[in-house]
């Protein structure tokens, strides 16, 4: 990535910061701070900040994003499981870790660092008592939570 180029979008969990160039998007962070807004210009930063306006508009339940490939095969067998979570459902990382062919604590850690929440939603995995675990992003499991009742008042037709 040589020219890096960022979109920051007003969100209800808070300004979310999108990384990248014109090929991929590198990074994207959640910032409970309000910062100053900015377009980007970059195609897939600007793509990227496009899609997730209209997620949290309730128009956009997928994404369909160039994102940096993860450092690992395995890494990007994770993402990927994640990604399969449907929306609006929540897996307990044991769950998914079934699906992934992983352990629960490699899911766990996946999670942790995954470099961009709500895309590869992380947000959707929770402990198997039902409770919502970490969130790395934001304001943590309060952020968590927010995205998880949005997406749940989208599938009963709420937004």
């Amino acid at each position: 990535m040589y020219a890096r180029d960022k979109a920051r979008i007003a969100t209800p969990v808070g300004t979310v910061t999108v990384w990248g160039d014109h090929v991929a998007v590198a990074s994207i962070t959640i910032d409970a701070a309000d910062l100053p807004l900015n377009g980007g210009s970059a195609r897939a930063v600007r793509a990227a900040a496009v899609q997730l306006e209209e997620w949290f508009g309730g128009t956009r339940r997928d994404f369909d994003l160039p994102l940096l490939p993860a450092v690992s095969p395995r890494g990007e067998a994770l993402r990927a499981a994640m990604c399969a979570i449907p929306y609006g459902e929540a897996w307990s990382y044991g769950r998914l870790a079934a699906a992934a062919g992983s352990s629960a604590r490699a899911i766990g850690q996946a999670c942790a660092r995954n470099p961009y929440p709500i895309v590869v939603p992380c947000h959707r995995v929770t402990n198997a008592d039902g409770t919502l675990g970490a969130y790395s992003a934001g304001a943590g499991s309060h952020t968590k939570a927010w995205l998880l009742d949005f997406e749940a008042r989208d599938r009963r037709g709420l937004l």
